[in-house]
């Protein structure tokens, strides 16, 4: 794909999301490879598809949609924002960085994930129509030297200490030589090491963060995913973080609840047993700035990333097996909250 080069400055215009309200939002994780991206996929009735990509302010980010049913379209969200808020851009729309119905184009202002949200419009929705589409999505221009325009849980600034969290305690993390998933691997990070940031950036449509070993010097890039708050343990021995404590939760149609207060840095792993091609979701509620959580597939890969405190995930397993939904707490002071599971069969096509 060739981008347009655009003469004039790119200033980001947030317009009203203009979708149906989304009966079930589908979170996807874009990583990025060099050159375009093809992904294929469907929507149906008030469904919608959230694709997440990492990027970093400079870079130019080019979307195009071509759809099998003329009513779908697509929103733009800049980092921490979704489905329910404003978007910086409606591929409805042609516009500045609409150059053609379903095309979007631009250079990014905040380094940070942003989402491309695929819909029906309210009628065809309403019909629960089908649309089969493809999705063309090309990152473009390498980042900085120096990370600009950083988003709210801040890439250059951050904690002084992260700490290693995987799904499995017998997981390894993989220090690298560089932001890449190609670099060449310097050593495996165990579950609960804690190591001195260094500073973050984006990189491969995912986040990824320089560190330093703690007593051993050596220095390297791990994906971020993997990386909660830690504190510094020979200043802070009473905050080094606690083995965490599983809690199995069998499937079922109906969601389950459990409340919890975490004190800083302290983690909580829910371990659900589900199957592929069911739905999981997950509500948190908290009135902590600090309380966050991630999902992790039985394969000990990452799901979801949360970039707000609380908030919420809906999306289909595609692995059988135990899925960990990890709570954790990145701030200086306690965090309760609630947190609430829901698996259910995906829906079956009626025959005629």
């Amino acid at each position: 794909m060739v981008l347009a080069v655009w003469r004039c400055a790119l200033l980001f215009v947030f317009f009203p999301v203009v979708s149906a309200s989304a009966q079930d939002v589908r979170l996807v994780q874009v990583e990025l490879a060099a050159g375009a991206n093809g992904i294929s996929d469907s929507i149906r009735g008030r469904d919608t598809v959230s694709y997440q990509i990492g990027a970093e302010a400079g870079q130019r980010l080019a979307v195009t949609l071509a759809p099998s049913n003329l009513a779908t379209y697509f929103n733009v969200y800049a980092p921490g924002k979704g489905p329910g808020d404003e978007a910086i851009a409606n591929s409805g729309l042609t516009g500045l960085m609409v150059p053609e119905l379903n095309r979007f184009e631009a250079r990014l202002p905040v380094s940070g994930f942003y989402t491309v949200s695929v819909y029906l419009l309210r009628a065809a929705a309403r019909r629960d129509e089908v649309s089969d589409y493809s999705l063309q999505i090309a990152l473009t221009g390498e980042p900085g030297q120096v990370v600009e325009g950083d988003f709210a849980d801040g890439l250059v600034g951050g904690p002084d200490f992260w700490a290693v969290r995987t799904a499995h305690d017998e997981s390894s993390l993989r220090l690298r030589a560089a932001a890449s998933t190609d670099a060449e691997v310097l050593a495996g990070l165990a579950n609960g090491q804690i190591l001195r940031n260094l500073g973050c950036r984006m990189a491969e449509g995912m986040r990824w963060c320089r560190v330093a070993v703690l007593d051993e010097g050596r220095e390297g890039w791990v994906a971020g995913a993997y990386l909660v708050e830690g504190s510094d343990p020979a200043l802070d021995k009473d905050r080094a973080r606690k083995d965490t404590t599983s809690v199995v939760l069998a499937t079922g149609g109906s969601a389950t609840g459990f409340k919890g207060n975490l004190g800083p840095g302290q983690a909580m792993n829910y371990v659900l047993e589900g199957r592929s091609e069911q739905s999981l979701s997950v509500a948190l509620a908290t009135e902590s700035h600090g309380a966050h959580f991630n999902i992790f597939a039985p394969d000990g890969s990452s799901l979801y990333e949360s970039v707000a405190a609380g908030g919420g995930y809906r999306g289909t397993m595609r692995q059988d097996g135990e899925h960990t939904v990890t709570v954790y707490n990145s701030g200086d002071d306690a965090a309760a909250y609630e947190i609430t599971f829901g698996i259910e069969e995906a829906e079956q096509d009626s025959l005629p």
